[in-house]
């Protein structure tokens, strides 16, 4: 087991022989431009940018972002299979920037299983083994304790191709814990799965851990994914990192607009706003709604010495309440009834707008009148409200 520390990683993939001559600045232009929302510069494209974390022994971290952020790059910087361009990496104190994959000591499992096509489960998940020349009553017993764990000892003597797709993907598990290692690495392993699948994956994943207590970082696009599975999360877009937090601080106190978004489904609802101060209190404005904060954010804002200033407003779509009267208008424009709850799609100050009403407490005709076409009012309390500065989108608070 082990800890580990980035500092200042960077990953520039230069250009080609034709981009070097296409990339050649003419004099008093800029050395750096964006493509694709990444930095170029004279020596490359810039896929990840300073990345500096530490992540404690036996802690399970998430990489989550939308695809092209650089957090694969990041895990594949770490198994060795992506050379470092800039910084240092240590697991536990040594520094690895220059250390072999195999030479590491982790295990990494792949989105496409990469299993052995002519080997059994058991042969697949031996071979590691093998190649280190590990007695075989050891390697005998390693298989057999990990298929146990994962619940597919039934399989051991069948081929992949025999296999589904989750099965395929415990195996590939199996073949990484058999070899112990300090780091457990794992590039969105559920991907490939059916959304039934994928849930009770992520359970197995979760059990997994608890069983074999070793370090995880585990790389996925799937925020609902990070938020059940990570001790922490770390956030990125574009090569940097936005955000590192628990599932419930990048939840609560989102740092940027881009993490209110990505966290969360249905995704934050924003507004444009007003943040006023009434008799020493912050307030915010929208529409015909005068909404006072709640104690800890006129604190986090008062420290912050913010003035009034046009905003925006986000509120999540499960702390909005219908109300009968002094709050805002809206037209319901669809219903979709999930159980539970009904989410409303509703118009409202010429923006879309989503609500995430509970029904357990109306009656049907209560539910039913939440109709396409419906007029409907809401509002919200001070509590639910986050306030991002208009100009660089960063929470007022932060």
């Amino acid at each position: 087991m082990a800890s580990l520390t980035l500092k200042n990683i960077k990953k520039i993939y230069p250009f080609s022989g034709d981009d070097t001559k296409k990339k050649k600045k003419k004099k008093g232009e800029e050395s750096t431009e964006k493509k694709a929302n990444l930095q170029v510069t004279d020596k490359g494209v810039v896929a990840v940018q300073e990345f500096n974390l530490e992540i404690a022994d036996k802690e399970f971290i998430v990489l989550v972002g939308p695809s092209g952020c650089g957090k694969s790059t990041t895990l594949r910087m770490i198994a060795g299979l992506e050379e470092i361009s800039e910084g240092e990496l240590y697991i536990g104190d040594r520094l690895v920037n220059d250390v072999a994959p195999k030479d590491r000591d982790i295990a990494m499992v792949f989105q496409n299983y990469a299993l052995y096509p002519h080997m059994t489960v058991y042969e697949n998940m031996a071979f590691a083994l093998k190649l280190r020349h590990t007695p075989k009553d050891e390697i005998d017993r390693a298989v057999k304790q990990a298929a146990e764990i994962l619940d597919i000892t039934q399989y051991l003597g069948r081929k992949p191709k025999a296999l589904s797709g989750g099965q395929r993907q415990r195996v590939a598990i199996g073949r990484a814990i058999v070899r112990n290692p300090q780091v457990f690495l794992m590039d969105e392993p559920l991907s490939n799965l059916d959304a039934k699948l994928r849930n009770q994956m992520r359970a197995e994943i979760i059990k997994l851990r608890e069983r074999i207590n070793t370090t995880f970082i585990y790389v996925t696009h799937d925020q609902t994914e990070a938020m059940t599975l990570g001790d922490r999360i770390v956030i990125m877009k574009d090569g940097f990192i936005q955000q590192i937090g628990t599932p419930q601080e990048v939840f609560n106190h989102p740092y940027n607009l881009f993490v209110a978004g990505f966290i969360g489904s249905p995704q934050m609802n924003l507004f444009d706003a007003k943040l006023v101060k009434k008799n020493g209190k912050y307030a915010v404005v929208l529409d015909n709604l005068t909404v006072e904060l709640s104690a800890d954010k006129q604190a986090a804002l008062a420290k912050n010495n913010v003035a009034e200033q046009d905003i925006t407003l986000g509120v999540r779509p499960e702390h909005i309440t219908l109300c009968n009267n002094g709050g805002i208008n809206a037209k319901v424009d669809v219903s979709e009834m999930m159980g539970s709850t009904v989410h409303l799609h509703v118009t409202a100050m010429g923006r879309d707008v989503v609500l995430v009403i509970s029904t357990m407490n109306m009656t049907g005709a209560e539910v039913a009148a939440l109709s396409n076409g419906a007029n409907v009012a809401f509002d919200f309390n001070g509590t639910v409200c986050h306030v991002f500065n208009k100009e660089t989108g960063i929470n007022l608070e932060a």
